[in-house]
């Protein structure tokens, strides 16, 4: 730990972070940022499932579990990522 109670890398990590978020949609698709979606777990209407989103945060579906999420993402050609 650094003086700040930070874990040491964490700045750099916070302004690594920072700079991504500055990044534009056309950086994100020079990355090939297109064929990337992530999941992360979500509530729907009190009933638990995992929502799919594009690697720039749009929400293109859900699923009832992660596998099922996993392979609705690689059917349509995209590599899978979580976000917990």
């Amino acid at each position: 730990m650094n003086r700040n109670d930070v874990p040491d890398g964490a700045p750099e990590a916070a302004a690594g972070a920072l700079s991504l978020k500055q990044l534009s949609v056309a950086d994100w698709a020079r990355f090939g940022a297109q064929e990337i979606a992530y999941v992360r777990p979500v509530v729907v209407n009190g009933v638990r499932a995992m929502a799919i989103h594009a690697a720039d945060g749009t929400p293109i579906g859900a699923a009832p579990s992660a596998e099922l999420a996993i392979a609705a993402i690689r059917q349509h050609e995209m590599k899978p990522a979580l976000v917990h």
